[in-house]
């Protein structure tokens, strides 16, 4: 399976609490969770959201075959779509439907049917599920997985909704210091209410200019 990431992101490169549901879920600080931080802008990304936008999620999230996420995000997505919100919505549809599996040291007992919590060797552990045959093992979320998995070269693509908002605080996707790592452009659109929505497939490391005399 190709491991595909897909990240609601600010355009000053924000992930964190793009959704208000995010406030109330507010970790004890496990090693793959985001604390809070004192963040309290909430809820960026739903203003911003237009009928093309919400299909492409919809449509997104229909064709992955499995989900991989980190435990913060999976709690928040087992206590809302998995606890039976929105019945009928392609979103809750394919989450309730295709295998779940979580990349956590602390979560021993997964309530949510479906789930596999992957611990000990996990890099190894996904590097079976991307040679599995199938299209898409997708990461929704899960920023501080999502930025082990680029640092481990485990990610096939990369999917950013990237929002006309600057945030001016909170985690960014991408760390001030990190891996670096060469994207070819798959795809690119554009919404009505100024969303792009960029898929790229990486690409090994960059080529950088050489230096001339």
């Amino acid at each position: 399976m190709k491991l595909t990431t897909v990240t609601n992101v600010s355009v000053d490169g924000v992930t964190q609490g793009h959704r208000r549901i995010d406030a109330g879920t507010r970790g004890a600080g496990g090693p793959d969770e985001e604390g809070s931080g004192g963040f309290e802008r909430f809820g960026w990304a739903p203003p911003l959201l237009d009928d093309e936008a919400s299909t492409f999620i919809g449509q997104t999230f229909q064709r992955a075959d499995a989900f991989l996420f980190g435990r913060r995000t999976y709690e928040i997505f087992a206590g809302s779509w998995g606890a039976g919100m929105d019945p009928g919505n392609p979103v809750g549809e394919a989450l309730n439907t295709r295998p779940k599996y979580v990349a956590s040291t602390t979560l021993t007992d997964p309530r949510w049917p479906g789930t596999t919590v992957l611990s000990g060797d996990v890099a190894g552990a996904i590097g079976e599920l991307r040679a599995e045959p199938g299209g898409e093992l997708q990461v929704w979320g899960s920023g501080t997985l999502i930025r082990w998995l680029l640092d481990q070269r485990l990610v096939d693509e990369i999917v950013l909704l990237t929002y006309p908002v600057v945030v001016g605080r909170g985690t960014r996707l991408f760390p001030a210091t990190g891996p670096d790592l060469a994207l070819d452009l798959v795809d690119l659109r554009s919404t009505p209410k100024g969303l792009t929505i960029q898929t790229y497939r990486t690409a090994g490391r960059p080529r950088y200019e050489t230096a001339t005399t």
